[in-house]
């Protein structure tokens, strides 16, 4: 599976912590983590998965690979801005929002409009009504139960 984290370049020291727990967790049970590959909860996210030997791409907004976190492995230059965020959503099998600001408001947006699934971890708090599907979008408090979360679409291959 392709985990996709999506979150600010910029956020408080809890937040950096969940994305870097969140990032081991996604290493140890095999998976890939796909981000956008710059600071703050991308990089604490690729630290976590990197310090477990795990995959991680980082879909880079800029022309330049070497713009990466030192924990990505797989940079990809793009040089096509925000838009490289549907590269990210497209790629990945599910993903998790941690904090963020407008960018990852996007990015949460795309994915409900793709029908991927999101998980929000101290992120956007959408309102569950006829405009967001209930089976899409799921607020969680930890990096634990976002992955049981994941684990069970897996297991039942959705």
């Amino acid at each position: 599976m392709i985990i996709g984290v999506i979150g600010g370049s910029q956020s408080d020291q809890e937040n950096l912590e969940i994305a870097y727990r969140l990032g081991k967790l996604i290493a140890q049970n095999g998976w890939f983590l796909i981000c956008g590959g710059l600071t703050g909860i991308m990089e604490y996210a690729c630290k976590g998965a990197y310090e477990e030997d795990g995959i991680t791409i980082g879909i880079l907004p800029g022309g330049d690979k070497s713009s990466a976190n030192p924990y990505v492995k797989i940079p990809i230059a793009t040089g096509i801005g925000l838009a490289r965020n549907f590269i990210i959503i497209n790629t990945a099998d599910v993903l998790v929002a941690i904090d963020g600001r407008y960018g990852t408001l996007n990015e949460i947006s795309a994915a409900l409009n793709l029908s991927k699934k999101v998980i929000a971890i101290n992120s956007w708090k959408l309102k569950k009504s006829g405009e967001i599907d209930t089976n899409l979008f799921f607020e969680v408090n930890s990096p634990n139960e976002a992955i049981k979360l994941i684990k069970e679409w897996n297991k039942y291959g959705t």
